[in-house]
């Protein structure tokens, strides 16, 4: 941690930066002030400025006012005085000291340093004016938004020969880019919406949070990603210092509003001034210590600062808080607690005060926060409620809420108890939906699931609730894997989502037929549904006891990408995922999984990397190996595509430790992308492109048409072209959208070595987003045009190829280490250089490969010639890869059944040579 406690990276500042470039080479200006309010990064900024025109040769200086040095005249600059400069007469003294401070090497002013120049005092002020308008300093000062300052100060920063710039909290993207660069690495999307809604965007605040969990192991990297530990976020004494002092502004008056206001903000403004006046109200305002904010004809009061409320209840003694808590409640009660949201406000007030509270309230406020997406407020209000006071319906809720935050074992205790209170066909039927659902998370086989919803259809009796089961088996049969299987009993879901009375059923069933549509090619249909979808959620989601809407937009997602309309779900996929992480559903996992999966159909190996690095932090949270597999098996891929072979092992390793389970939302097949990249990695393209055909069977068994086309492709990549090309002309005939076509015209045009082929193959690829395989397939054309002697044709086929690969953030193919070669490498050439430069000797080359030793030499030097290298390591230098391991002992394998998961241990895992084939 020591190395982040010092100068943080200045992030997200540019255009301030810039205009500080313009006023330093404009000789007429004379300062440069930075306002804004406390917290916020000024200090930071004029430092840079400040070491910005010291590289540019400037003489600089620094002084810091303060309160207690204005107190004496000149003593916030005294130490930047000339030597001698006798200031018992201002006006000579002022003139001599603009005179030495012209003077000096090569005539170049100073620029000068002044933070917190709102509390210089008078003389200093007046001086640096002089100065300033001498020309011999520039000026940059930073100053406070918002604080008291005389008439000198106000001169040092007015005047059209001074540029100003005020800088606001940082958006929360600006704080993930600061995250990111101080922990030098990615940082999930969880963690970032905590800091960034904690510290308010304050750049002060949010450094002494992240120094906090940094020191108390809150704050942890996984090997790929940085995390928060759910519900942790201590700061700093230094930080509650800061804030304390801030808070201590306030007048004696103001202080039961603030109390107030951190125990059950937002308050109406009536009953703030209940506690007093409204000029002590409008001194807070003023100080910027409370918000008071007008919508319509209501006007209510907040904190300005979350920090403050943090703080604030920490100093608040237990009978205090209790009272607070009391009084309010009793307050918002007389008013007949008429609005949305009263009844749960008030019974968590009385709740956090008394441990208790009317069992009614307790159930009216549940239902509340259920349908507001409140899971732990829910969970908590039902906690305390008395075991006699429990139903079918409050079970219900709890193991729902349960569900929601990935607590499986605890859910399933909860919905058995409600089940166990079921009096009716229509309790048994709802606590079946939420239990089956919550056992096919929670790493039980499809079987396990399947027998409790076949046990409630044999005691059902009525055609329409009968019905609801088949639904629901439909929405887990396509959730483990089986489209095609699942698509047959939603089929006439259309006509049901208009007319069924139970709104639970529909929304899930809409929700998992679009994850059916999407793999057997059906892309138009899916997104459509899911639009309908998302609609439909959003209109009815108070009275819905499933996910947050947002979760419609995941298989809308999936959709988008195999339509080929990468850059639409991305967009799509961003905005909703934010919304998710704000409810905190632990749902958004397949978001995140979905996510990954666009950005690595995008060739983008690196924001994928980051994707499925939140996708497997939060999976692991909450042992979800349904998403945990697939993802391990993407990210090692990823790590494989950027020669980081190291990791991809390790990945892999803990991949192979899960219990073997239904492949979930993903197609059969898709998490052996891993193991057969990292093959292709380290030479090895033959067992890679076995390894791939045999998972591209896996998924046409089981129906997933888009599955098999992508394990296909990537066959074609590493060589297999002609083997893959006539399925993949096949697969895409029956599939909608372009990127079917895209993937196999570019197979066709790989098959065929035709460059014309390969240009178009080029320019669908690029049309669909999918940069990667344009790279490639431009990089092909280059090659073939060169065979061809068609030199200018290869180089503007090179220069494409190069634009796209720009955009694939370092990822480097087989398809693409051979193309600088003077001469096109044969298959054969490229596979044995490949093994090569992986450190493999000609001997375990010719073993593998069923060769002779010395016709792996033959070729090996053919490789050479058309390389422009002369040994081993110029080759591995030129092709880039990672040097071999050595093998371990294989994992043993898991039994069946239900196992929890866990993570494997922190070693490099090392392949076996052929333990793929």
């Amino acid at each position: 941690m020591r190395d982040r406690v010092g100068r943080w990276p200045l992030v997200g500042r540019g255009t301030e930066l810039d205009a500080f470039a313009v006023a330093l080479a404009n000789p007429e200006c004379r300062g440069f002030v930075v306002g804004g309010p406390a917290g916020v990064g000024k200090s930071r900024l004029a430092e840079e400025c400040l070491d910005r025109a010291a590289a540019a040769g400037f003489r600089v200086g620094r002084a810091t006012a303060s309160a207690a040095a204005g107190a004496v005249p000149l003593r916030a600059i005294a130490h930047l005085l000339p030597a001698g400069v006798d200031l018992s007469d201002p006006v000579a003294g002022f003139a001599a000291v603009v005179s030495g401070l012209a003077a000096g090497p090569g005539q170049r002013r100073w620029v000068l340093l002044v933070d917190d120049a709102h509390l210089l005092d008078a003389a200093s002020a007046v001086l640096s004016r002089q100065l300033m308008d001498a020309g011999a300093v520039l000026l940059i000062g930073t100053v406070r938004t918002g604080e008291p300052h005389g008439r000198a100060v106000t001169a040092l920063r007015g005047g059209d020969e001074v540029s100003r710039v005020d800088l606001t909290v940082l958006a929360p993207e600006r704080t993930e880019a600061l995250l990111q660069a101080v922990l030098g690495g990615p940082v999930d999307r969880r963690t970032v919406h905590e800091l960034s809604v904690a510290s308010g965007g304050n750049v002060l605040y949010l450094r002494e949070l992240v120094l906090g969990a940094l020191s108390a192991g809150d704050l942890t990297e996984d090997g790929e990603i940085w995390h928060l530990r759910e519900g942790r976020l201590p700061g700093t004494a230094r930080l509650a210092e800061g804030v304390g002092t801030r808070l201590a502004t306030a007048a004696r008056a103001g202080r039961p509003v603030l109390e107030l206001l951190a125990l059950c903000e937002p308050l109406p403004l009536d009953d703030a001034e209940s506690l007093a006046p409204p000029r002590t109200l409008t001194a807070l305002e003023r100080a910027g210590l409370i918000r008071v904010v007008q919508d319509r004809r209501r006007v209510t009061v907040t904190l300005a600062h979350p920090l403050y409320a943090e703080v604030l209840r920490a100093g608040l003694p237990v009978l205090r808080r209790r009272t607070l808590l009391l009084d309010q409640a009793a307050r918002v009660e007389a008013g007949g607690a008429r609005r949305r949201g009263d009844l749960l406000r008030v019974a968590t007030w009385r709740l956090a005060a008394t441990g208790t509270a009317d069992p009614a309230l307790l159930v009216q406020a549940a239902v509340l926060a259920r349908h507001a997406h409140g899971y732990h407020q829910t969970v908590s209000l039902l906690t305390a409620l008395p075991e006699k006071h429990h139903t079918t319906a409050t079970g219900l809720m709890l193991g729902n809420a349960l569900f929601e935050m990935g607590r499986w074992d605890e859910a399933e205790a909860a919905l058995a108890q409600a089940d166990a209170r079921a009096v009716d066909e229509q309790d048994k039927l709802a606590v079946t939906l939420v239990r089956t659902t919550n056992l096919l998370w929670s790493n039980a086989p499809l079987t396990e699931a399947l027998a409790v919803n076949d046990a409630a259809l044999a005691g059902t009796t009525g055609p329409a609730d009968r019905r609801k089961l088949e639904i629901n088996e439909g929405f887990m049969r396509i959730a483990a894997g089986g489209p095609a299987r699942g698509l047959a009993l939603l089929e006439d879901l259309e006509t049901e989502v208009g007319d069924a009375s139970d709104v639970n059923v529909r929304l899930r069933g809409a929700w998992m037929k679009p994850f059916g549509l999407a793999p057997v090619g059906r892309t138009g249909e899916a997104a459509a549904w899911a639009e309908r979808a998302h609609a439909g959620h959003r209109q009815v989601d108070e009275h819905a006891l499933v996910s947050h809407p947002a979760v419609q937009r995941i298989p809308l997602v999936l959709a988008l990408g195999e339509a080929g309309r990468l850059p639409e779900a991305l967009r799509e996929g961003e905005r909703a995922y934010a919304e998710l992480v704000a409810a905190d559903s632990v749902v958004r996992v397949w978001m995140a999984v979905f996510l990954g999966r666009v950005e690595w159909l995008a060739g983008h190996p690196v924001t994928a990397r980051g994707w499925w690095a939140e996708a497997a932090a939060l999976a692991r949270g909450i042992d979800h190996v349904m998403a945990l597999r697939p993802v391990l098996g993407g990210l090692a891929a990823c790590a494989a595509v950027l020669g980081d072979l190291g990791a991809a092992g390790t990945l892999l390793a803990e991949y192979r430790a899960l219990p073997p389970l239904a492949p979930g939302l993903l197609s059969t097949g898709e998490e052996r992308l891993g193991e057969a990249w990292l093959l292709a990695a380290r030479g090895h393209l033959g067992e890679a492109r076995s390894l791939l055909t045999a998972a591209a069977g896996s998924a046409r068994t089981t129906g997933h048409v888009t599955g098999e086309a992508l394990l296909l492709t990537d066959v074609a990549r590493l060589g297999g072209a002609g083997d893959a090309a006539d399925r993949l002309a096949e697969l895409a005939l029956g599939c909608d959208g372009a990127l079917a076509p895209a993937r196999a015209g570019l197979a066709a045009a790989l098959a065929d070595d035709d460059p014309g082929r390969l240009l178009q193959a080029a320019d669908a690829c690029q049309a669909v987003g999918a940069d990667l395989l344009a790279a490639e397939a431009a990089t092909a054309a280059a090659v073939a045009w060169r065979r061809a002697h068609a030199p200018r044709r290869a180089s503007a086929m090179a220069h494409r190829a190069a634009a796209a690969l720009a955009r694939c953030e370092g990822a480097r193919t087989p398809l693409l280490t051979t193309a600088q070669a003077t001469e096109p490498l044969t298959a054969r050439e490229q596979e044995i250089a490949l093994f090569a430069a992986a450190g493999h000797t000609s001997k375990d080359i010719a073993e593998v490969l069923a060769l002779s030793v010395r016709t792996v030499d033959n070729h090996l030097q053919r490789a050479y010639a058309k390389l422009g290298v002369t040994t081993r390591r110029e080759l591995a230098r030129t092709l880039h890869p990672v040097p071999p391991v050595p093998p371990v002992p294989p994992v043993p394998p898991v039994p069946p059944g239900r196992v929890r998961a866990s993570r494997a241990p922190s070693v490099v895992e090392h392949d076996r040579e052929r333990q793929c084939a």
